[in-house]
């Protein structure tokens, strides 16, 4: 007996689940393996399907060919084989003083499923044979002999370890539900949850467990999904808001002046979106709120126009811009792009990369602390300890994705409070931009500039090689450039020598291209050696480039009109859009010829969308579908947790739901402050405050 006052009996959401009724430390370590510790844990483990079961019935309520669902106790197990190899296996169920026989032909492995004395549901279509109803090849579900009869047409199915069976943990979630479901408190104040048609939380857990029919489910499950992209909307929202009243960026205002001398110096007549893009970056960088932007389109719809004008709208007003890439690749070719447009301008341009020497890296360095360059290009170098800036007024974030969390809050924090736009030639569906990208503004690039020529692509079978390369070799020679893929630098031994680069250079300098002038790059290579291949290609001494997916990003030769790309199905679809931007580029239609072995059902969708579509944007949805959410930018990259029950495509109109009713309330209860929301602001920060940096739950 518990000594007064002690109540470590006494139930607690926090209760181990090793003291809960039905567990004992042997289950406890099963439950362990499926992430469940607690009462708590248990009671939102939610079923991943639902099985229909239908009505207990007795075997007195037995019909002729009515699907109906009988319980009882296995009284008898008889296997018998022919010599044919043909097999029976049949199953006494005894319920009361009546009995059911189930039948399954050719299925030996049904002998092992059962023991006598075991508690079973069977489902199906019952005859009478020789007096006594018989069941064929029914559904079996095991029952433990304490559960009661099932009132509901939908039996839970749990995500299950080995050793643990379905009924023991229906079991387990069963006494949980009633021994501690009424300790949970209401996270939301009453009148939001008729406001938005919300079931009470009670009312919502036992239904999503144990749904007495589909319209249950429906509305259990509804709750939770709004919940938890509620909970991420209002996490993101507070993220925002903590951003835009925190901070006080320059004011950098787009004057009529300013604009026009920008403006004189673009190579082409902008499309609308890009003018809408800088429109709306041009609003931002005039306000002292700082800019938090993203920037997204598709391959060639000319990103980098909007970003170079927003790095000279900073320099007009005597501020620093920076512009990270993933690659010292794409760092130099945003170096190529800029020297181009600002040639005879005094704005000064520097590179700080790892393939600099020592010396180069500290007169850099020494530079941009005196304020003696203007905009800087680099790569993850720019975000070490030993940068500093003089007056740091905007930062750029190119192919954001490749970068962590932590590595592009460096450079934004790296000095004051600069203006802020990311970048990415990875068109995002709106459903992630407004959970990954969520306290971000958002700008869209749908239209290319115009003057682009049409891009075909092709999948090529084992027996066209010949003719692929014949066109090649017919398109260098009226003076055109082009691109080979493999997806490693080399392959195994045991692998095809054709996913190689190193290999695949070695058999097209000595096959089908022998005649024309080839390049090799890849990551390994050191950085002059990159370099000197790149403008080699540019300048057209090589004509053809062989490489990894080192190319995906940052290379713009609008002479390369042509693509191949060797195993294709080990790419990515975003992956393989990017590789076939590199072609069509310039005045020249563009071609691209995937090769692809062993392909798997999810790779010919890949690659059947591929040659379906060339818009990024079709494709990325394409690809959501295809991957899932998870997969799209990885966990590292936005770190934050993984959603339990919503799933971004089938609940996108609760998504768009959940954003605008939390922006809405934190406009006006900023960090959820007051009473109501006391419950609401805990549940946000525990579960998103230490991945978007909001604070303590204190």
């Amino acid at each position: 007996m518990s000594a007064p006052g002690k109540t470590a009996s006494a139930p607690s959401l926090t209760t181990p689940v090793q003291f809960l009724k039905g567990v004992g430390p042997q289950r406890a370590e099963l439950l362990d393996r499926l992430g469940l510790h607690t009462a708590a844990d248990l009671l939102f483990f939610f079923p991943r399907s639902y099985q229909e079961s239908g009505q207990v019935h007795s075997i007195d309520d037995l019909a002729e060919d009515k699907l109906l669902s009988v319980r009882g106790t296995i009284e008898e197990i008889d296997a018998r084989g022919s010599a044919e190899g043909r097999s029976m296996v049949g199953v006494l169920l005894k319920q009361g003083d009546l009995y059911l026989r189930a039948v399954w032909f050719n299925q030996p492995h049904m002998r092992n499923a059962f023991k006598r004395g075991q508690q079973v549901l069977f489902s199906g279509k019952a005859k009478l044979n020789g007096g006594r109803w018989e069941m064929v090849h029914p559904q079996v579900q095991e029952i433990a002999p304490d559960e009661p009869d099932s009132k509901s047409e939908l039996l839970p199915i749990y995500p299950l370890t080995e050793g643990l069976k379905q009924h023991q943990i229906r079991s387990i979630v069963r006494r949980t539900l009633d021994d501690h479901a009424a300790l949970l408190e209401e996270t939301f104040p009453t009148e939001f949850l008729g406001q938005h048609e919300l079931w009470p939380i009670h009312r919502a857990l036992e239904q999503i467990h144990f749904p007495k029919d589909e319209a249950s489910l429906e509305a259990a499950r509804g709750r939770f999904v709004y919940q938890e992209l509620f909970v991420l909307q209002l996490a993101l929202a507070i993220k925002r808001q903590r951003q835009r009243a925190g901070a006080e960026a320059p004011k950098l205002p787009a004057t009529q002046k300013i604009h026009a001398r920008i403006m004189a110096r673009m190579p082409f007549e902008l499309t609308a979106g890009q003018q809408q893009a800088i429109r709306e970056v041009s609003a931002d960088m005039a306000a002292s709120v700082p800019m938090n932007r993203l920037l997204h389109g598709d391959v060639g719809s000319g990103k980098t126009i909007v970003a170079v004008y927003a790095m000279l709208l900073a320099v007009a007003h005597g501020q620093q811009a920076a512009l990270m890439a993933p690659t010292e690749l794409l760092a130099r070719q945003h170096m190529l792009t800029l020297g181009e447009l600002l040639r005879a301008s005094r704005v000064r341009i520097a590179l700080l990369a790892g393939g600099q020497t020592a010396a180069q890296r500290r007169e850099t360095l020494s530079s941009i602390a005196a304020g003696e360059v203007d905009v800087v290009m680099g790569t993850h170098a720019l975000i070490q300890s030993e940068v500093e800036f003089a007056r740091l007024g905007l930062v750029i974030i190119d192919e954001q994705h490749k970068f962590g969390v932590q590595q592009r809050a460096k450079l934004r924090s790296a000095g004051g409070d600069p203006h802020y736009l990311v970048m990415t030639a990875t068109p995002i569906p709106r459903t992630v931009t407004m959970t990954l990208f969520g306290d971000l503004d958002i700008s869209t690039l749908r239209d290319h500039p115009p003057g682009r020529q049409k891009l075909h692509t092709y999948l090529a079978a084992p027996h066209q090689r010949e003719k692929w390369w014949k066109f090649f070799c017919d398109k260098l020679r009226e003076g055109r450039q082009g691109f080979v893929v493999a997806p490693l630098i080399e392959m195994r031994d045991d692998d095809d020598h054709t996913a190689g680069a190193e290999s695949l250079f070695e058999s097209l300098a000595n096959g089908p291209l022998e005649a024309f002038r080839l390049g090799l790059i890849h990551g390994r290579l050191k950085t002059a050696e990159k370099e000197a291949v790149m403008h080699d290609f540019r300048e057209g001494k090589i004509q053809v480039l062989v490489a990894t997916s080192v190319i995906e990003v940052g290379i713009d030769v609008p002479n390369a009109t042509l693509i191949a790309i060797e195993r294709a199905e080990q790419f990515g679809l975003a992956q393989l859009h990017q590789l076939r931007g590199r072609v069509s580029r310039g005045q020249h239609p563009g071609y691209c010829c995937m090769f692809a072995e062993a392909t798997t059902e999810q790779s010919q969708k890949r690659l059947q969308a591929l040659l379906d579509s060339t818009d990024g944007f079709h494709l990325a949805e394409v690809d959501f579908a295809l991957r899932g959410p998870g997969d799209l930018f990885g966990t590292k990259q936005h770190g934050l947790p993984p959603l339990r029950i919503a799933d971004l495509q089938r609940d996108r109109a609760v998504l768009e739901q959940a954003r605008d009713d939390a922006r809405q309330l934190v406009a006006g209860h900023p960090d959820l402050t007051g009473d109501a929301w006391a419950r609401l602001r805990k549940m946000v920060l525990s579960r998103y405050g230490a991945a978007l940096e909001l604070g303590d739950v204190g």
